[in-house]
């Protein structure tokens, strides 16, 4: 029992360590500040919705369609035994940033290396974004918010059904959009000011 539990803590403090490698920081000297690094949110975020156009078109119909939009152009994962994922993110309400984000989430199982994705959360009714913006203490996917990850054909058409959702998911990875992912325990939180 205490060779399993010396394995778990040693794997959990290899994935910390593995992980914390990967996020984003700054050499002090050179750190960006709250604008720059905003401003590179933004600028991901649009290539990520131009890539997602580009994949399905019926994509930016639906964009249009939303209350809301949210972006995570860069959403970090890495571990062995435990997953860690972290990104930053934006949300837009008829095009206007409204908001930045971060998503975090954790798994546990055989991991493969550092990956890397982009999500993008269609908020399809008022009351879903009303919901996401009123969640004081984060919103997480599974616990009182369903998201349905988006159907795609090869056509790059959108199942019609997954568009009657409140809130829809589009998961890309660097070969394009993933399908039958599981969003579940993703838990969303507003970046506090000055972040």
């Amino acid at each position: 029992m205490k060779s399993r539990k010396l394995i778990a803590a040693v794997a959990l403090g290899v994935a910390t360590l593995a992980f914390s490698g990967c996020t984003t920081t700054f050499p002090q000297g050179g750190e960006k500040t709250i604008a720059e690094k905003h401003a590179t949110i933004d600028s991901r975020a649009d290539n990520v919705l131009n890539r997602l156009y580009e994949a399905s078109p019926d994509a930016k119909s639906a964009v249009a369609k939303a209350k809301g939009v949210l972006i995570f152009p860069k959403i970090m994962s890495g571990g062995l035994v435990v997953g860690l994922e972290h990104g930053d993110g934006v949300l837009r309400v008829n095009g206007q940033n409204q908001g930045y984000y971060t998503t975090a989430s954790g798994s546990i199982g055989l991991q493969a290396g550092v990956q890397s994705r982009a999500m993008v959360l269609l908020f399809m009714t008022q009351e879903a974004l009303d919901d996401f913006r009123n969640s004081e203490e984060g919103w997480t996917v599974g616990a009182g918010a369903t998201v349905a990850v988006a159907k795609i054909g090869a056509n790059g058409l959108i199942d019609s059904d997954t568009l009657t959702k409140p809130v829809v998911a589009f998961v890309m990875t660097n070969a394009g959009l993933a399908a039958g992912v599981s969003l579940k325990g993703t838990k969303i939180t507003k970046m506090e000011e000055g972040q």
